[in-house]
């Protein structure tokens, strides 16, 4: 996949001693510092890019929340691709 795809992650953290929104910080700075076009919103974060690299990216932020302190992750992908780029402006640019 050379094109431009959008991937949505959501991981849900779950540990006995460190609320979730801390775990999920930990993955979005790992997004942050990427350096890939991303939205963060209510429920998922969305990343722009090419497919291999969200990809990587999606590895790394599961495992920053382990090294914060996850017991365990429930985590959930949504891939837009197309023979053409796909881009976060295409759906959201009426709203903003």
């Amino acid at each position: 996949m050379n094109k431009t795809v959008n991937i949505a992650l959501q991981i849900l953290p779950s540990s006995h001693s460190i609320h979730p929104y801390v775990l999920v910080d930990k993955a979005i700075e790992v997004i942050a510092a990427s350096g890939i076009r991303y939205k963060v919103t209510p429920f998922e974060t969305v990343m722009e890019g090419s497919y291999d690299d969200i990809m990587e990216i999606v590895k790394q932020a599961q495992e920053a929340c382990y090294e914060a302190g996850a017991e365990s992750l429930m985590t959930y992908i949504k891939i837009q691709s197309s023979l053409q780029d796909v881009s976060i402006e295409d759906k959201m640019e009426k709203y903003e």
